[in-house]
């Protein structure tokens, strides 16, 4: 590959190289921002959960318990009925409410949590892809066709 052609090669590479580190440095500041934000509300998993039991709400797994522990507790005082089932003067839709927005708050953050990892694996394929085109722009090199001689 000649000088011209292999300059956009390395700067897209670099581009690439860059982009996807910064990726993966900003889809671990998130998954981080996520864990001390989850941390900070001192959260601990019921006893009664499934899988989890008391430990502090601080990643997806323990968000994801904590919110299925909602679920039971609030479907137990409304006699298995949603908020949206339940009469307006029920004394429990507010419970009810109360339960649907907290399980929601921690679906969010399972949410927050999928998709840092998806952004820290797209910056390592990124990256990875832009240090391979870094590669074939330094070491490839192409040579003018010869005609064969017999």
């Amino acid at each position: 590959m000649s000088t011209t052609a292999a300059k956009p090669v390395r700067v897209l590479g670099v581009v690439g190289l860059v982009a996807g580190l910064l990726m993966v440095v900003i889809g671990g500041a998130t998954w981080g921002i996520v864990s001390s934000q989850l941390a900070d509300q001192r959260i601990t998993v019921a006893e009664d959960a499934s899988f989890m039991a008391g430990t502090t709400v601080n990643n997806p797994l323990s968000a994801f318990a904590q919110a299925q522990v909602i679920d039971e507790h609030t479907l137990n005082i409304t006699g298995g009925k949603t908020f949206s089932e339940l009469d307006r003067e029920d004394p429990v839709r507010a419970t009810a409410q109360q339960g649907a927005f907290l399980r929601a708050s921690l679906f969010t953050s399972v949410v927050a949590y999928g998709v840092a990892a998806l952004v820290m694996g797209l910056g390592v394929l990124v990256a990875g892809n832009g240090y391979a085109l870094t590669r074939i722009a330094a070491g490839s090199t192409v040579r003018d066709p010869q005609l064969a001689t017999v």
